[in-house]
């Protein structure tokens, strides 16, 4: 079994430097069948269970939750069945167990019905290049004022940027905000300028001189396998390397309508 830095390897050799598989399987040391394996899958397959675990009190109660979250293709957004509401039905006719478990299903199904959006590099000229960095801002969500996280990445080329709000800046907002960045630009930029940002980076050490190990989060890895962009982590303290962004992640305010959600308080503009 190949490991997420091999998937990454072939998938560049074959979509970026346009090399044939058999030359990929003489350079990398990879059979054939597994060479067409790495660049025939969307995406790295996550870890699924063999056996599906037994579910007695809910259970009984998974084909109510599938009828309804399919009668909701039929419904107006507004009469539509939230979470909530699919438990309050499943108690009323019976159902003794928790609100989480049934999140957690709905969750999954949503996952599993409608497949996460894929997006190919379409152009790197001119959207050879971008800077990407975390900042803060100061955002007044119904009428309360808070810190929020900002998300920024802009292409060098355009100057276009792309702004995301978050309340953390965990891995999840890390990785969401690229994919809408990447949604918004219409493509992948060539390579993306980061700090040693602990959600790309697990660990930056000094080595001898001025050159540094850096280990990269796997994670991090499998998501830029798939979108093949290429990732440059700047020296620390030297915000000139990335200078753009640096601008773009100043302290700001943003005051959201009463209606949004902090967690996705966007604004993208060039």
């Amino acid at each position: 079994m190949i490991i997420v830095e091999d998937y990454e390897a072939i998938r560049r050799a074959y979509y970026i430097d346009k090399k044939s598989i058999r030359q990929i399987a003489r350079e990398q040391h990879h059979s054939r069948t597994t060479i067409r394996k790495a660049i025939g899958k969307v995406q790295p397959q996550p870890y699924q269970l063999r056996h599906p675990k037994p579910a007695p009190i809910f259970g009984s109660f998974q084909h109510r939750v599938d009828e309804l979250l399919a009668k909701n293709k039929t419904l107006p957004p507004k009469q539509r069945y939230t979470t909530h509401k699919i438990y309050e039905v499943l108690v009323a006719e019976g159902y003794q167990g928790s609100e989480s478990r049934v999140k957690i299903y709905v969750a999954q199904w949503k996952k599993e019905h409608k497949p996460p959006d894929v997006f190919l590099p379409l152009d790197f000229e001119p959207g050879q290049d971008a800077q990407c960095d975390w900042g803060e801002a100061v955002a007044i969500v119904g009428g309360i004022r808070q810190i929020v996280q900002v998300f920024v990445l802009r292409l060098c080329y355009s100057r276009r940027t792309f702004v995301m709000a978050f309340p953390t800046q965990r891995q999840e907002s890390f990785l969401y905000g690229h994919v809408q960045a990447f949604k918004h630009f219409g493509g992948v930029p060539a390579r993306i300028s980061y700090d040693n940002l602990a959600t790309a980076v697990k660990l930056a050490m000094e080595k001898k001189g001025k050159e540094r190990k850096r280990v990269e989060n796997r994670t991090f890895v499998t998501f830029r396998s798939h979108y093949l962009f290429e990732s440059h982590f700047c020296t620390p303290r030297a915000g000139w390397e990335k200078g753009q962004v640096e601008n773009g992640v100043l302290c700001r305010q943003i005051v959201a309508p009463e209606t949004q959600n902090p967690q996705f308080c966007k604004a993208a503009g060039s």
